[in-house]
């Protein structure tokens, strides 16, 4: 160990730059969920349950939105009942 150090060409902040496309944020999860994801990553032998969480998020995001065909049928039958 030395006895000083030299900081003077240091740069604060985080050490690996943030992907593009990606957002840091602050979320707060219950403690049951986070440890689900996590043992499920351990289950799995290993990865990012960021990445698992962001997975599901974006699973429950395409399932919520209404297909084309439900929405013609729903149109036809609108239009069909005036």
């Amino acid at each position: 160990m030395e006895e000083t150090y030299d900081f003077s060409q240091g740069k604060r902040g985080a050490i690996d730059p943030v992907p593009s496309g990606k957002t840091r944020i602050t979320i707060r999860l219950d403690d049951d969920i986070l440890a689900w994801f996590r043992e499920q990553v351990h289950l799995s032998g290993g990865g990012n349950y960021q990445t698992l969480i962001n997975d599901a998020m974006r699973q429950h995001m395409q399932q919520q939105r209404e297909p084309l065909e439900s929405i013609l049928r729903r149109v036809l039958r609108e239009e069909l009942n005036r």
